[in-house]
């Protein structure tokens, strides 16, 4: 699977039968789970820490380094599904109207005319 062919739909109905089968759904508060992801966007950051831009953009053709950086984004990602699913707030209508509000508030430049 993929996400060229999961849908967010899938990936939430997995990481909420994953806590249900643990019983950690008393402890996902919204609270609660926001400071999880604060907790755990500062660990994807360390796997940066340090590196040049240039570095950073070639970070993951180190294997172990690749894996390191895969496993902290699934856990922001999985934090960030739960914290959708308890707030009941749909990711993907949340994603596109703040898209439309950045297009507003970044329009992107004029394209210079061609040369001939």
């Amino acid at each position: 699977m993929s996400d060229a062919t999961t849908t967010v739909a899938t990936l939430k109905a997995e990481i909420r039968q994953f806590a249900e089968a643990r019983g950690w759904n008393p402890y996902h508060s919204p609270k609660n789970l926001v400071m999880a992801l604060a907790s755990e966007v500062g660990e994807l950051c360390a796997e940066f820490r340090w590196l040049t831009a240039d570095e950073s953009r070639t970070a993951t053709a180190d294997l172990a380094k690749r894996t390191a950086i895969a496993d902290e984004l699934a856990d922001v990602a999985n934090i960030i599904f739960l914290l959708s699913e308890h707030t009941g707030i749909d990711l993907t209508e949340a994603v596109r109207a703040k898209m439309v509000k950045n297009a507003v508030k970044y329009p992107a430049p004029a394209r210079p005319p061609e040369e001939c």
